[in-house]
């Protein structure tokens, strides 16, 4: 890892043919930091995202996450990150504690560390006595909760969310985003995705993409005051209407 810094990306770029997805992107992302990751439909985030965490290769340009390369280290980046999609990806037909044990044996983790983490987490969420419930029937809020607590169990240097909050109520929201912000208290750097502009506020540092690139990299109020803006939903709204491509 160099000097601090997670997430290293020069000019990264991704192309299908043609057609520029991710188009020389430049940025870094600190050890500990809440770094959100913003943009409209077709702007090229989940590309980005898909890159960086060792899920498809680069066409040119230069990356490493987690002080691996993203050319030579892919299988090293997936070992040492924790990752939870949009879609909720946990088994709904395996017990809450059988979900957890499952996603944790698949990094190799002792038995025991296992299992006292596994009374940990179940404790943080306030569920031992949900913890033999099938995971199908726990409300949406709690699967989102529960989907973070297995993506960190492992303790990575470093977590992706891609919209972890979408389709959630306002408490739940709220909820969750303390889960993120105790998670980046014990040292593990969060990259997040979200169309709620009021999380944009929560993050130490926003950048927006516009069309496969970062038209905007700051903290919010810096981004606020650069746009003489009085929320990131009008920042954003300023930057996302230069947009030519959607989905």
């Amino acid at each position: 890892m160099d000097n601090g810094k997670v997430i290293t990306a020069d000019k990264l770029t991704k192309k299908f043919g043609d057609f520029t997805a991710v188009d020389h992107i430049t940025f870094e992302v600190n050890r500990g930091e809440i770094f959100g990751f913003l943009g409209a439909n077709g702007a090229g985030k989940t590309t980005a995202m898909r890159m960086l965490s060792g899920l498809s290769m680069p066409t040119s340009g230069k990356a490493t996450v987690a002080g691996f390369d993203v050319y030579k280290e892919n299988e090293k980046i997936k070992r040492n990150i924790g990752y939870m999609s949009q879609k909720f990806s946990l088994y709904e037909d395996l017990t809450i504690r059988e979900n957890i044990q499952f996603y944790a044996g698949i990094y190799g983790k002792s038995s025991k560390f296992i299992k006292d983490k596994t009374e940990v987490v179940l404790q943080q969420l306030h569920l031992q006595s949900e913890a033999d419930k099938l995971v199908k029937s726990l409300p949406l809020g709690w699967k989102q909760k529960l989907a973070f607590s297995v993506a960190i169990f492992h303790e990575p240097k470093l977590v992706f969310l891609d919209e972890p909050t979408g389709g959630v109520d306002p408490v739940t929201r709220r909820e969750f985003w303390q889960l993120i912000y105790q998670a980046a208290a014990s040292g593990i750097t969060v990259f997040v995705t979200t169309h709620y502009m009021d999380e944009a506020e929560y993050c130490s540092r926003v950048s927006i993409m516009v069309d496969g690139r970062i038209d905007a990299l700051d903290t919010p109020s810096g981004l606020k005051k650069t746009f003489n803006a009085s929320s990131m939903d009008e920042v954003f709204l300023k930057l996302a209407r230069k947009a030519v491509r959607t989905e």
